[in-house]
């Protein structure tokens, strides 16, 4: 390795921190060479907490099935190099890179915000999804316990919910999605990005293996909890042959449902990926980018609505049609219960029942 080049930073996924144009100082490191040393960045992972004044964002775009959700965490210690929920930490004053996955926002007050907002006359029972932007259940939800307190306050409201994840700590809260599950309140999807262990560790480093997401799904579904299965993204080049054996062994599992989005490559995810994938992948980086910008009209970013999520053109023809024959064979009795949304109730603070 030359003077100039930086290593490979193991355990994370992206390889540096973009410039974030909302901040006053950044922290570079140039012409490294003759005595000049290297800049030594900090490889752990760090927790900050925020206290917003609401809790539940209302989702207004069109191709997104949800109409509010709840994001307890900001950043994502997973660190999926493809995220498109890196381009908002910005918005916090950290980077894209690097920083979205070693400086993670904690929500200690998300329950009490939640249950303000399910207090509130006009509230009427909506369906709310957890982790639209990044996943609830990631590493530091083991100690802080604030999605649990938040599915605590949605039993209590029999408020409907549905669940993104690809962490096996999802379990844990099976006493609760079980009987919500009873009354038809929960949906989750869990997903898998590859089944190549090799992959998905450069790929998404902090995550648990396919085979444990697989072994999620069959206890989510042997506890009668609706479960699918989500390949998001469907990355051609890379992971896109998979589609059929991802369907297939997570229908084996108990998955009753199957969803697909073809990457995206989005302001600061694009130059993110691409040194990634240029860097793990050098053989294969610019063929993978190309087939990419293919899906979206010659760019590797789309922010066209409906079609930024399946893309367009021949590749992504392929991809479709791959998917929907895999789902035809592997899940011919799809699809998830409608919710009960004549169940919600307003609550007191006392737990008692109050009236609308």
């Amino acid at each position: 390795m030359s003077s100039n080049e930086t290593p490979y930073i193991a355990g994370r996924g992206a390889q540096l921190n973009t410039f974030n144009p909302f901040a006053q100082q950044h922290l570079v490191s140039e012409h490294i060479e003759g005595l000049d040393e290297a800049l030594e960045l900090d490889r752990r992972t760090q927790y900050f907490t925020e206290f917003p004044k609401e809790i539940v964002n209302k989702v207004t775009s069109p191709d997104v099935p949800m109409l509010y959700s709840v994001n307890p965490y900001q950043g994502c210690e997973h660190g999926c190099t493809y995220c498109y929920a890196r381009n908002t930490h910005p918005y916090w004053g950290f980077s894209a890179g690097l920083d979205f996955e070693q400086k993670i926002i904690i929500k200690p007050e998300a329950a009490a915000l939640l249950e303000r907002t399910l207090q509130k006359p006009s509230w009427k029972g909506f369906p709310i999804s957890f982790s639209g932007n990044t996943d609830c259940y990631q590493p530091v939800e083991r100690i802080t316990r604030i999605t649990r307190r938040c599915l605590e306050v949605m039993y209590n409201y029999r408020n409907a919910l549905s669940i993104i994840t690809k962490n096996k700590l999802i379990v844990r809260d099976l006493d609760l999605l079980a009987d919500m599950a009873k009354q038809n309140l929960v949906h989750v999807m869990i997903t898998i990005t590859t089944l190549n262990e090799d992959l998905r560790q450069k790929m998404e480093p902090r995550t648990v293996t396919a085979q444990s997401r697989l072994k999620t799904i069959e206890q989510l579904s042997k506890a009668g909890v609706p479960v699918g299965v989500m390949i998001a993204p469907v990355i051609p080049g890379l992971n896109a042959r998979e589609i059929p054996e991802i369907i297939k062994q997570a229908a084996e599992h108990g998955a009753n449902e199957a969803g697909y989005t073809i990457l995206r490559l989005n302001k600061d995810v694009e130059l993110l990926f691409t040194d990634w994938i240029q860097k793990t992948f050098p053989a294969s980086a610019d063929k993978v980018l190309n087939q990419v910008a293919d899906c979206h009209g010659g760019k590797v970013g789309d922010s066209r609505f409906v079609k930024r999520m399946r893309g367009e053109g021949p590749i992504a023809g392929v991809i479709k049609q791959l998917f929907q024959t895999a789902v035809n064979k592997y899940m011919p009795q799809r699809g998830m219960p409608a919710f009960d949304l004549e169940l919600f109730r307003r609550v007191s603070s006392q737990g008692q029942l109050t009236m609308f």
